[in-house]
This record gives structure tokens, sequence and C-alpha cells, in this order.
């Protein structure tokens, strides 16, 4: 059984948690190349680990995503408290914010299976289970990422986890956000993931109650150990 390292980062800026992701992947992948050079016996075994955090205000635009999408200014960004940053992972446009759960698995697929399109069904599935286990009934939506309420209903669908990820030599970063406790306010200054035409919901908004975020990180803890096969240290 694969061992995967468990951190939770609490409430940290974007950008400090960006570096220490990037920090962690580069790790990886030096360990991978490296291993090239050693005999089979000498091989060290790629280190994984998973990242849970909160963020404060920020907007960030993945590489197929367009400016136009972030609808504030500058100024108005420093009157939302909010930031701003393009970054490295696929997708396009989303939000991050107190309430949140954001989850960052910095994943070798060469130790579970290669196979980026089953990782991210994975990271649904997690989700899925999890809003199961809650009462809220979740799904997929056909050509888009994440985890939708309604998904079949063009005037009812709503997203409630969003993911983003990017991978080289099999190696993982980025990963998705799961409103939670969340304020859906802030998505109004952007067209979520580019999509104009479906809103975006939480699960407190869906149940009529706040939840304990570190009960919820539980049972996405449990489910992502369940589907990966592994364990946490």
């Amino acid at each position: 059984m694969q061992q995967v390292k468990f951190s939770d980062l609490g409430l940290i800026d974007y950008k400090q948690a960006w570096d220490y992701q990037e920090t962690l992947f580069a790790k990886v992948v030096d360990t991978k190349v490296n291993n090239r050079t050693l005999p089979a016996d000498s091989q060290l075994t790629t280190p994984s680990y998973l990242l849970f955090c909160e963020h404060p205000h920020v907007y960030t635009l993945g590489n197929s995503g367009k400016q136009e999408h972030l609808l504030v200014n500058e100024q108005q960004l420093k009157e939302k408290n909010a930031t701003y940053y393009k970054i490295n992972r696929g997708g396009d446009i989303t939000y991050h914010g107190p309430g949140q759960i954001v989850g960052y698995p910095i994943l070798d697929l060469d130790n579970f299976f290669t196979d980026i399109h089953k990782y991210l069904r994975f990271l649904e599935e997690m989700v899925i289970r999890t809003l199961a286990e809650y009462g809220i009934e979740s799904g997929r939506s056909s050509g888009e990422t994440g985890v939708w309420l309604d998904a079949g209903d063009p005037i009812k669908a709503r997203k409630i986890c969003a993911l983003g990820v990017r991978a080289s030599r099999w190696v993982t970063m980025h990963g998705f956000a799961l409103n939670v406790n969340a304020d859906l306010n802030y998505f109004e200054n952007i067209v979520p993931c580019g999509i104009v035409d479906k809103a975006v919901t939480s699960m407190d908004k869906e149940l009529g109650y706040k939840l304990d975020q570190n009960e919820v990180k539980g049972k996405l803890k449990k489910h992502f150990a369940d589907l990966f096969e592994c364990e946490f240290i």
C-alpha cells in the first residue's frame, strides 16, 4: 500500500502554498530523474503528498483561461481584499477563499496508475462520496470537470467543487476546491471556470447550516485513501 504524507496547512497565502507545492513537486521529479541513473535495488521510492488548506480571497487563472473572465479591475480587487494570480494548472478562472477546502495532491502516478483522466475521476469520486454522507446527491457534468448538483438540468445545474491540475513526468500538483462554508458572492466577480450559464453552490447553502470543516476533511481523506489504495503518514 502506498504511503502519502498528509499536511493541513490551515489558512495560508495562495502564493506561499503554491511555492510549497512547487518545492515538493520538484523533490518528487528530481527523485524520479535520479533513479534513472541507479540500479533497481538502489532506487529511492518517490514520496507522495496530500495538502489541505484554505486561502484568503484569491482568484487564479489557469493555462487555458481568459483574462476577461476576471470581471473586476486591480482597484476593485483591493477593495474586496482579494488577490489574483495566473498559474500553471489546467482550466480557466476560479476563486478560493475562507470556508473552502482546497486539496493539493502531489503524487507520482507511476506508483498508482498512469492515467490522468482516471486521476481526475478519482478526485471527483472522492468528493461525490463525501457529499453523499451529508445527503447531498452530486455527480459529473458531461464534458466538464468538477462535481455538480443537478448536472442534467440546465436551469438548476450548479457546481460545488472545481478541479484544476498540472502533471509532468506523471507527477501531479494543484487539485480541487470544495465549497463548504464559502462566501459565494465572490464568484460574482468572475466567469467561474469559463462557464457562463451555470451557477455555483456550497455545502452550507444546500444544507442550510454551517458545517464542521475538520469533519468534512476527515471524510475526504477516508475516501481518498480508499480510492487511491493508500495510507496517510
